[in-house]
């Protein structure tokens, strides 16, 4: 606490550019389940070289899951994490190379058959990526469309191609004993020296364009040797390319509304388009006209499915149904309703999996070899060609019972947080699940506080309110189905808090601890741990040598930082779960945003892959210049009481000291003859001089007694006539009690007897 002089300070420091955020997302305790809606999956059937089949799920949390078939039942076999946003759309290109979009706007490659390596990512969108296509008999062809209005083709063979070159090594290939191996934009556990690289298209490679859309593309279908390539969005027609060059061959009309999935027959004849106009078409692209309309939807279409021959296609949308229609009879039949709209589709021998804004997934009976069997069951209708015909049908409860009541497998998701409130302690917040479930979280150490099952989510807001005030120093959001928390510098280093109040042991009671500074710790411990224990090899460019100064350095800064790391150990409360470890999202000076667990950190990942002032804050003890970390007061004795006036003038303080150090400072200046040299206060500092500390710290804190316990004669702070609670912090008197923007007035008096 000081004196404040009348010279008014300068303030912080202007920060000329933004500063790149780490975001750090929490888990729940079962990683093996999406926890967000499932917008895309696909179906690797088994083959001479793996005679496993998997299904693959693309979810809004994010993450690519790999599910294998044992009997009746589905596990989760992999997780492929690297996006840093939702995953809109994947396919499988080839026999095991599965490729992904998503609205951090890139497409990635991965190893589908692997743990979750990402082998590329291709970073040439402008906005989000919301679809693919991919060549059935030419795996190397894929297609990808996004919101920008931009179409790319891509060659994966091409894309994916070693590098010669030394000094791409960082931009587009790792190297292992001199060998190159398949380059890796966003570089994975293992897989070379570093996370991320590479912003743009690689060694020379660029993907083919097809310039024409003018507005956002929602959908794309390519034939099976990858010679037509469809194109649809929110123009409303249907667009058809040739990969090869990018060239246009027509465009049709007939939708009235955005065109959101497309289907091609395998000779690229036919195609079929869902639209938000509730309709199904079916075009013949070789008379480039409009051959049948289906009206069986009553709202938008977003999924379809054929059988192999084309004879039937399988639909689902927004009105969460599932049909199955004859494209040639028009006869149309409700194989099952959802509760939540329906995304995607895939078939898999006799069955159909069905992907929902749900995070679960489930597999359908659909009869995919003989249709006609779904519609002997009873129930089907003719399908009209007018959707008005539908929605009045629809309306009149006419709706047929549907086919099949349950699915024959269901592979279960988390629910999503979908209501959440930061509590006044700022390290804890409060979540309710789309099932109703409400849950605590400590956010320093990323778990489950308290499970409190289905209660009310506002009555239990109210009874966790605490009367405190802290700095918000995180912001947080639940947009992949989770907890995200970002820490932007310097807002995110505005709270501290005192050792004793975290109860941290081996540190002074008024210790101050920098909230962000010991997450960050918690967070990057891991990869440091790693770290350390990692040779450091001297990276030389032919020409290149290495000086002994150069070597000096390298040797006094890795030494610097094993001791830093030693004395400043991870506190209890910073501590992060490895059962259930938070993913980070960042980016750093080189690449662009990646994302990883904590726990999978190898430690050989380069330092320009996080944002510089995480790094300065954690292994330099490096922060920014704070701002409003003091408060103002004035300090004055009750109206009518007989006390001394023991101070002048305006005082200032950490924001977070108690009250009782208060009281003590007004004793001591009451009643100590020789008061602590450093609890004098200097008189020159009310006319501009440099501000005295107040207090020394821990100068009462010595023994077990609570320091207000001790004191004697017994005063007490008041403010706005309130006696205030030796526990509170300055910031929580002025928040809870002053409730005004002008400078703080407190009164002290000696205690009434009680």
């Amino acid at each position: 606490m000081h004196r404040v002089g009348s010279a008014g300070s300068n303030g912080g420091s202007v920060r000329t550019r933004k500063e790149k955020k780490l975001t750090y997302v929490l888990n729940d305790a079962n990683d093996t389940k999406h926890c967000a809606g499932i917008n895309c999956l696909d179906v690797l059937k088994s083959s001479v070289s793996n005679d496993q089949s998997y299904l693959f799920t693309g979810s809004r949390d994010g993450t690519l899951k790999r599910w294998a078939f044992d009997e009746d039942a589905t596990f989760c076999s992999a997780t492929f994490e690297s996006h840093v946003d939702w995953v809109n759309d994947a396919a499988l290109a080839g026999e095991s190379t599965l490729v992904s979009c998503s609205s951090d706007t890139t497409v990635k490659t991965w190893d589908g058959l692997s743990d979750g390596v990402c082998t590329r990512t291709l970073r040439q969108h402008s906005d989000y990526v919301t679809c693919l296509a991919v060549a059935a008999k030419n795996s190397n062809l894929v297609a990808s469309g996004g919101l920008g209005g931009e179409v790319f083709i891509w060659d994966i063979e091409a894309a994916l191609s070693p590098v010669t070159k030394p000094n791409d090594a960082n931009e587009d290939s790792s190297s292992s004993n001199g060998v190159n191996v398949p380059v890796t934009s966003l570089r994975t556990v293992g897989s070379s020296n570093n996370i991320s690289v590479q912003s743009s298209p690689s060694h020379g490679y660029t993907p083919t364009i097809a310039k024409g859309h003018k507005e956002s593309v929602y959908a794309l279908a390519m034939n099976d040797t990858g010679t037509m390539l469809v194109s649809g969005g929110t123009e409303k027609v249907l667009r058809v390319w040739d990969p090869r060059t990018g060239s246009k061959t027509m465009k049709l009309r007939g939708h009235t509304d955005n065109v959101r999935v497309l289907l091609l027959d395998s000779t690229g004849r036919f195609c079929l388009s869902g639209s938000s106009d509730s309709m199904i078409r079916l075009w013949d692209l070789g008379q480039q006209r409009c051959l049948h309309t289906y009206a069986v939807h009553t709202d938008s279409v977003w999924a379809l499915a054929c059988t192999p021959s084309f004879s039937h296609v399988y639909s689902g949308g927004r009105d969460q149904c599932l049909y199955l229609t004859d494209l040639a009879t028009r006869e149309s039949v409700l194989l099952c309703t959802k509760e939540h709209p329906i995304q995607q589709l895939a078939l898999q021998d006799n069955s159909i999996w069905v992907a929902t804004t749900d995070s679960s997934v489930e597999k359908w009976p659909a009869e995919v070899q003989s249709p006609q069997k779904v519609f002997q069951r009873g129930g089907s209708f003719l399908a009209g060609n007018l959707s008005f015909n539908r929605a009045r049908v629809s309306l009149e409860g006419l709706n047929p019972p549907p086919a099949y009541k349950e699915p024959s497998i269901t592979v279960p998701g988390t629910h999503p947080i979908v209501q959440h409130e930061i509590l006044n302690n700022k390290r804890q917040i409060l979540t309710k699940d789309a099932a109703g479930s409400v849950k605590l979280w400590d956010i320093t150490r990323g778990v489950v506080v308290e499970d409190y099952g289905k209660i009310s989510f506002e009555e239990k807001k109210e009874e966790l309110f605490e009367m405190v005030s802290i700095p918000s120093w995180f912001t947080v959001d639940t947009r992949l189905g989770c907890l995200s928390v970002h820490l932007e510098t310097p807002q995110c280093f505005s709270a501290e808090m005192y050792s004793a109040d975290l109860k941290v042991s081996g540190r002074p009671e008024d210790d101050k601890i920098n909230l962000a500074r010991e997450t960050l710790k918690g967070l990057l411990g891991h990869w440091l741990a790693k770290k350390k224990h990692k040779p450091k090899p001297q990276v030389l460019i032919s020409g290149d040598t290495l000086s002994v100064k150069d070597t000096k350095k390298n040797l006094s800064a890795s030494k610097a930082e094993d001791s830093s790391a030693a004395s400043d150990p991870v506190y209890p409360p910073f501590e992060f779960s490895s059962v259930s470890p938070p993913s980070i999202i960042t980016e750093g000076s080189q690449g662009g945003p990646w994302r990883k667990k904590i726990t999978e950190y190898t430690g050989t990942e380069d330092e320009k892959d996080f944002p510089l002032w995480c790094l300065d804050a954690v292994l330099n003890n490096r922060l920014p210049p704070r701002e409003n970390t003091k408060l103002s007061f004035f300090l004055h004795p009750c109206e009518g009481s007989s006390v001394q006036v023991v101070t002048l003038g305006k005082l200032s303080a950490p924001r977070i000291l108690r009250v009782h150090k208060v009281t003590n400072y007004v004793v001591e200046k009451m009643v100590l003859d020789n008061p602590l040299d450093s609890l004098a206060l200097d008189a020159t500092s009310v006319s501009g001089g440099q501000p005295q500390p107040l207090f020394a710290g821990n100068g009462l804190l010595q023994s077990g007694l609570k320091p207000w316990q001790k004191l004697r004669p017994s005063i007490e702070i008041l403010c706005n006539n309130q006696v205030l609670s030796p526990d509170m912090s300055l910031a929580t008197v002025r928040a809870y009690i002053w409730k005004k923007p002008e400078d703080l007035i407190l009164n002290y008096r000696v205690a009434i007897a009680r």
